[in-house]
């Protein structure tokens, strides 16, 4: 299933001119009107047209590159999805250009477009905290480009996508405070679009329900860019600090949200688990060696990564167009150590 670039001759053919015109129009030729050459340009930009030799490659679906958009791979969780994707591509013959788009919404449209012009097969992308509009995409997956969703997926366009139980570790997460003793738990998480935020937060007020616990509203903080802001961080933190009934647990929705926050809470000289608990989603391998070890909520990151990319190149390599996609929910798995456990 190959994502068709249009070529001169469909400009012409659209625009009812001769492919010699519109060849010039493109390369600025000055035998051209200038109202002949803007028509040209905008079509062509309007509809996926690549002036370079990789866009043959391309048409007939030879590039064997697939482009990866994640917020950072500095990041644990993404930096071990990517080791996934990779290693199913590699076995596959194909290759991966990786971008990263720092939770910024103009970024991302960047980079894709950005991985469009290198000439990707497809595309497996976990949305930006900022990105709400998926017109991009859309407009992408419309003209055949294949496109998987994972980990922040969206719900407007139809395709495979490949996530976690985040309402179920959520729920497990606060259901161990909850049976640890802890009572006032606050939860800060993401932008209050992401899917992610949507279904962690179900699992926290799910566990609060079923123990006849209200929902404090105050008790939840949100974070646009996903802990990248250590600022937009520090005043969710002051703000949980400064309540009259201070939270003594928190369940931290991210793993850069999770790593920033206990060291914040460390700086603001809050004892961990004395003083307040904490306990979050974060594949951090040094979860078990940080003061104290951290009690985490993993993700079983690198599998997330080969299945997406194994559902990707399923439709690449397709002979009929693909309309039947799988959603599909990978488990979740809580390590409990003393940063959760009271002394």
């Amino acid at each position: 299933m190959n994502f068709e670039a249009i070529t001169i001759r469909d400009i012409a053919k659209e625009l009812h001119l001769s492919v010699s015109t519109v060849s010039k129009a493109l390369r600025d030729s000055y035998e051209i009107s200038e109202k002949t050459k803007k028509l040209v340009l905008e079509y062509a930009q309007k509809n996926n047209y690549r002036p370079n030799p990789m866009a043959q490659s391309l048409k007939r679906g030879h590039s064997k590159s697939i482009g990866i958009v994640v917020s950072s791979i500095d990041n644990q969780f993404f930096s071990q999805v990517i080791n996934g994707m990779e290693s199913e591509a590699y076995s596959q013959g194909y290759n991966v250009i990786i971008t990263q788009s720092h939770e910024s919404y103009n970024l991302e449209v960047q980079n894709v477009g950005h991985l469009i012009h290198r000439a990707i097969d497809g595309l497996l992308i976990s949305i930006a905290t900022e990105t709400h509009d998926v017109e991009h995409l859309r407009k992408l997956q419309a003209q055949g480009l294949p496109i998987v969703f994972f980990d922040r997926v969206s719900n407007q366009i139809d395709t495979h996508k490949v996530i976690v139980d985040n309402s179920g570790g959520s729920y497990q997460a606060t259901t161990h405070l909850l049976d640890s003793g802890f009572k006032n738990i606050a939860h800060i998480t993401s932008s209050v679009t992401s899917s992610v935020t949507h279904q962690r937060l179900d699992g926290y007020k799910q566990a609060l329900i079923e123990r006849d616990k209200d929902i404090n509203e105050q008790y939840i903080k949100y974070c646009l860019h996903g802990g990248l802001d250590l600022n937009e961080l520090q005043q969710a933190i002051d703000e949980l600090l400064a309540l009259d009934v201070r939270p003594d647990a928190i369940l931290t929705a991210s793993d850069r949200i999770t790593t920033s926050t206990m060291t914040l809470l460390h700086k603001n000289n809050i004892r961990i688990p004395e003083d307040i608990a904490l306990v979050g989603f974060t594949n951090t391998v040094l979860a078990d060696v940080l003061n104290p070890s951290l009690t985490s909520v993993h993700q079983p990151a690198f599998e997330i990564g080969r299945k997406a990319t194994e559902m990707l190149l399923s439709i690449i390599n397709s002979k009929r167009p693909v309309t039947e996609f799988e959603h599909v929910i990978l488990p979740t798995e809580l390590f409990i150590r003393n940063s959760s456990v009271k002394r």
